[in-house]
């Protein structure tokens, strides 16, 4: 299969690691919690806050962020607060942003590149920073640290974390 979804519009479980899949399930609530009715990438990174694997940890160490602040500051940036109530959520193509897709199949791509067929967390959050016109990238760019920096501490961080 070529696409990181089956036919029924559900994300592939085959192309995620356990650690992923963790990120995913806490996107979407996330995204239930800052009330939009899609994941978008902001959502994924506070997935990717919410349940670090070593390597995310090893990342905010490097970059001297804590990582329950990080993930409010997220949150509240992201909040709606007179948004719709949301309908139920799931990790389904209709429910992904068209962002969210392109940064999954590129994460995708990466894994398969350094030879495994798993998307790690790492894999999500080197290609978040990778990704061009990223807004998570943009937030840390206002605050001084580039794009580059933030993909630079996570490829160091995924080296000291080796992939089991």
């Amino acid at each position: 299969m070529d696409d990181i979804f089956l036919p029924s519009g559900r994300l592939r479980p085959d192309i995620l690691d356990e650690a992923t899949t963790r990120v995913l399930r806490e996107a979407l609530g996330h995204t239930r919690a800052t009330n939009w009715d899609s994941v978008r990438t902001p959502h994924l990174f506070m997935g990717l806050l919410a349940a670090p694997d070593s390597g995310v940890f090893k990342w905010a160490g490097k970059l001297g962020a804590d990582l329950p602040g990080l993930l409010d500051q997220f949150r509240d940036l992201f909040h709606q607060a007179h948004a719709e109530p949301v309908p139920p959520l799931l990790l389904n193509r209709e429910f992904l942003s068209d962002n969210v897709i392109r940064l999954v199949r590129d994460a995708h791509g990466r894994a398969c590149d350094c030879g495994r067929g798993v998307v790690t967390p790492m894999d999500l959050l080197i290609t978040l920073f990778t990704t061009p016109n990223s807004i998570v990238a943009e937030c840390f760019e206002r605050i001084g640290v580039t794009a580059a920096k933030l993909t630079e501490l996570a490829v160091l961080a995924e080296r000291d974390a080796p992939i089991k």
